[in-house]
C-alpha cells in the first residue's frame, strides 16, 4: 500500500480534537483544545474559517449534508450551529441548538440540516431540531459517557450506533428512541464506532488496544484488530469505502490498517508526533485525514 503524508494542516495552538470532511470532498472542520474551530481547504492547506468557541476543548465538529454548516460543540454542554459564509463573520449567525447536562462528546447530523445528532458525557445521546433547537428523541441506555456516534449508511437512515465508556456498543432506532441491539466484548472505554459502507457490520476502537467488528445479522462480534505489540488505546476507526480496509489510530501515535477480513495489520502510519485523536476517510474514499494531540492534522493519499 502506498499511502504517504501529502498535507500537514497547522494553525491550531492545541491539541486537535475532532474533525470532519465536507461533503465537497476539499474541506475539512476541525476543533481543538485551544477553543478555535478551523475550516480548511485541504488541498491548499488554507485556513477559510477560524471561530473561537465560547469554550476550550471543543471536542465534536461535523459538517451538514449541504456543507454550509458546521456544527460542534465541548465541555460547554452545547451544540452549536454556524453557517458557514464568505460574506460576514461566521460567529454573527451562530445558533445554539441543544443542552447536554455534561461535555458533548459528538455530533452528527442526519441526513438533512435539519437535524442533529450529539452523543454526551451524561451517558445519553438526543436528536435536536436544528431550526427550534426543539428535544426530537433522546436515548437512554449507556451507563456511562457516550464517546463516539455514527449513522447507518442507508438513505432512510434510520439507525446509529454508539459507543460509550461503559464497554458497550449500542444500535438505536431513531424514530422510536429505543435501543433494538446491543454487543459487548471490549474491555475499556469505546473510543470510535463505525458502520461497514454495507451497514451490517460495525467497527470499534477501544482503550484495550483492539478494534473490533461486530456483525448485526449474526447479532456478534465476528472480528478482532489486535496485536501483541499493540498496547496503546484505539480512538478513532473509518473505512476505506469498499469496506476492505480499516483504518485506525492509536495512542502511540500511529495509524494501522486493517484487512477487515484476514484481520491482519497490513500498514502502519508514521508522521504525527503525538496521539492520533480523530481520523476520516475522504467522502470520495481517495484521502485520509488524521487529526492529532501534535497540533496538526495531516492529510493521506
Amino acid at each position: 500500500m502506498n499511502i504517504k503524508p501529502r498535507r500537514t494542516l497547522k494553525g491550531h495552538q492545541a491539541k486537535v480534537l475532532c474533525s470532519d470532511w465536507s461533503p465537497d470532498k476539499r474541506h475539512i472542520v476541525s476543533s481543538s483544545q485551544d477553543g478555535k474551530m478551523i475550516i480548511w481547504d485541504a488541498f491548499t492547506t488554507n485556513k477559510e474559517h477560524a471561530v473561537t468557541m465560547p469554550t476550550t476543548w471543543v471536542m465534536a465538529c461535523a459538517y451538514a449534508p449541504s456543507g454550509n454548516l458546521v456544527a460542534c460543540g465541548g465541555l460547554d454542554n452545547k451544540v452549536t450551529v454556524y453557517p458557514l459564509s464568505m460574506e460576514d463573520d461566521v460567529t454573527v449567525k451562530k445558533k445554539t441548538v441543544g443542552t447536554h447536562t455534561s461535555y458533548m462528546s459528538c455530533c452528527t447530523f442526519p441526513n438533512s440540516d435539519q437535524q442533529i445528532l450529539t452523543g454526551s458525557g451524561d451517558s445519553t445521546c438526543a436528536l435536536w431540531d436544528v431550526e427550534s433547537g426543539q428535544l426530537l428523541q433522546s436515548f437512554h441506555g449507556h451507563s456511562a459517557d457516550v464517546m463516539a456516534i455514527d449513522l447507518a449508511p442507508s438513505e432512510t437512515g434510520n439507525t446509529f450506533v454508539s459507543g460509550s465508556c461503559d464497554k458497550m456498543v449500542l444500535i438505536w432506532d431513531m424514530r422510536s428512541g429505543q435501543c433494538v441491539q446491543s454487543f459487548e466484548g471490549h474491555e475499556s472505554d469505546v473510543n470510535s464506532v463505525k458502520f461497514h459502507p454495507s451497514g451490517d457490520a460495525v467497527a470499534t476502537g477501544s482503550d484495550d488496544a483492539t478494534c473490533r467488528l461486530f456483525d448485526l445479522r449474526a447479532d456478534k462480534e465476528v472480528a478482532i484488530y489486535s496485536k501483541e505489540s499493540i498496547i496503546f488505546g484505539v480512538n478513532s476507526v473509518d473505512f476505506s469505502v469498499s469496506g476492505r480496509l480499516l483504518f485506525a489510530g492509536y495512542n502511540d501515535y500511529t495509524v494501522n490498517v486493517w484487512d477487515t477480513l484476514k484481520c491482519v495489520r497490513i500498514c502502519l502510519l508514521y508522521g504525527h508526533e503525538n496521539r492520533v485523536s480523530c481520523l476520516q476517510v475522504s467522502p470520495d474514499g481517495t484521502a485520509l485525514s488524521t487529526g492529532s494531540w501534535d497540533y496538526t492534522l495531516r492529510v493521506w493519499a
